[in-house]
């Protein structure tokens, strides 16, 4: 019997093709013109040949291969060994490990504190930024070491022990005890069933048990990477809240009775464990001064909420570049989406927000880097807030808007941009969701009002450079001369103040197609509205070569 070579082959039934290959091998610092610019404006320009090389390894497909396996393969608690001892351990997929291995090389938890310099926490934020978009979720116990040690300084003894293995640049995510490892981490637990941001209504009792220890009774509704070797935790005393470190292992060796009763089955970050744990006669030592736990920790939180702007700063910036990179890759009804008039629009309007994100989060780092000056700490006061509410704010409705421009490949898991999108919500509600962002811009424009004058101090610089810049700044200053009912509009008015502080900085960064693009769409009549309704006469082209991943 002969095989009819004229029949059609039914298996074969179509070409693959006008389908993006996956965007991998590009390096993410040479293809970012708003991170490089950024970094060199405000002191970072001595980092530049690492940064390149580091933007070369965060592209590289067996890193981004892992950042998928991480999230595929979820952590999984484990409460007892085979033979029914306690062990309270999670286990991770070895991606997850890697990341961390890598992030910890590269001094990300601890760089600006071993090696302070002018620029250092600008050099750190824009390398965290691009490890964020290869993997957001193993950043969590990352940024909490990173944050813990303005707090642990405030205990020289604690300091003395802890603090040469916080900033140590191994890993080592063995479960035993810390006085076996030169290397640690460190996470924090406040958030309780009955509080959540009102740690003040915190139960979790702490007892001292002679030689400056507590015990620790009580509970902790959101412990993120339990696995720690260390926590920093709430607790009332006698003479008010407290702040502890509370280790997973005790000095003599024996398991610390931080026992966890389960994961938390989240949305997003899921590559990152977090857990609901109770403290069973948990020994721990005080931070700072006894009822003096939330001026001690919020040392940390100030620190973490920075990291939140880094965070979602870079989903921003990986789902634009993802978005760009697209829309050049395919076509339909004739020509590349990306010279399509309606989708230049949208992809304009992405690389916009990241313009914005990224000016405002390497200026609060150039703050953080001049702390000894009163101007740059109280700019920093109010910016990290103000920054944090807003950056995170934009970024879930500005993933979805990435995602879409992909259509329903955006959505599929194997593509980044689901992830993204799963994981945009989460900065934006830890740390403080927006509620407590702004009332917190409140607290700080009562208690200090010298932070709104460094602030105007800031807006200065700029004024006289656009009509609606200055048009912009009137209305801020007339909403907040209004006192009526100003918890109410407290929302209202740190959009006003992000937004101008980003015209600001986009106005000195000197780029006209930038300044003029997102002034005109976010101060002008249709203000921040829906992605893609930038008026006409926007320079897109050029904003858009900006977020290229592929050009340089």
């Amino acid at each position: 019997m002969t095989h009819d070579t004229t029949a059609p082959d039914v298996a074969n039934t179509h070409q693959v093709f006008n389908q993006p290959a996956p965007l991998h091998g590009h390096n993410l610092y040479a293809g970012d013109t708003a991170l490089r610019e950024a970094v060199t404006r405000y002191g970072g320009h001595w980092g530049e040949d690492d940064l390149q090389r580091y933007g070369e390894v965060c592209g590289r497909p067996e890193w981004i291969e892992r950042g998928f396996q991480a999230n595929h393969y979820k952590p999984e608690f484990e409460s007892h060994d085979r033979v029914g001892k306690r062990i309270d351990q999670v286990n991770y997929h070895p991606a997850y490990h890697q990341l961390m291995q890598l992030a910890m090389s590269e001094g990300l938890h601890a760089s600006p504190w071993t090696d302070p310099k002018p620029g250092a926490h600008v050099v750190r934020a824009a390398k965290y930024y691009l490890h964020s978009q290869v993997e957001s979720g193993h950043g969590c116990p990352v940024t909490m070491t990173f944050a813990s040690l303005p707090s642990i300084q405030l205990s020289p003894v604690l300091a003395e022990e802890w603090l040469p293995k916080i900033t140590d640049r191994g890993y080592d995510p063995s479960n035993r005890p810390h006085t076996a490892k030169s290397t640690v981490t460190i996470g924090m637990g406040m958030t309780e069933k009955q509080g959540g941001s009102d740690v003040r209504a915190n139960t979790t009792s702490a007892t001292p048990v002679g030689n400056g220890a507590y015990e620790l009774v009580g509970h902790k509704w959101f412990t993120s990477a339990p696995m720690c070797d260390a926590f920093l935790m709430l607790a009332q005393t006698a003479a008010g809240l407290s702040c502890f470190l509370v280790p997973r292992w005790r000095p003599d060796g024996k398991k610390n009775p931080i026992q966890v009763q389960r994961l938390k089955d989240k949305a997003g970050n899921v590559s990152n464990a977090s857990a609901e744990i109770e403290l069973r006669g948990a020994l721990g030592w005080l931070v700072g001064d006894e009822g003096r736990g939330v001026p001690a920790i919020i040392e940390m939180v100030a620190a973490t909420r920075f990291d939140c702007m880094i965070g979602s700063a870079a989903g921003q910036r990986q789902a634009t570049l993802q978005a760009i990179y697209h829309a050049s890759q395919r076509s339909a009804f004739g020509k590349p989406l990306i010279e399509q008039p309606l989708m230049q629009n949208v992809l304009a309007d992405l690389q916009l927000e990241v313009e914005g994100s990224v000016a405002m989060t390497l200026r609060m780092a150039q703050s953080m880097d001049h702390l000894d000056d009163s101007q740059q700490k109280l700019l920093m006061r109010l910016g990290t807030a103000v920054g944090k509410y807003w950056i995170c704010k934009r970024t879930p409705h500005h993933a979805y808007e990435a995602m879409e421009c992909l259509g329903g490949n955006g959505v599929i898991e194997n593509f980044i941009t689901a992830r993204l999108y799963r994981d945009a919500p989460i900065n934006a509600i830890w740390e403080g969701s927006g509620n407590i962002q702004a009332l917190d811009v409140l607290r700080a424009l009562g208690k200090t009002p010298a932070v709104l004058t460094a602030w105007y101090d800031e807006l200065e610089k700029s004024k006289g450079s656009d009509t609606l810049f200055d048009t912009a700044i009137t209305r801020l200053k007339d909403t907040l001369r209004n006192l009526d009912d100003l918890e109410y509009r407290a929302r209202d008015v740190v959009d006003q103040m992000a937004l101008t502080m980003q015209s600001h900085l986009l106005i000195q960064g000197g780029n006209t197609a930038v300044a003029e693009g997102f002034l005109r769409s976010r101060l002008g009549k249709h203000g921040a509205g829906n992605t893609g309704a930038l008026p006409v006469g926007v320079d897109v082209k050029s904003i858009i070569e900006r977020g290229n991943p592929l050009v340089s």
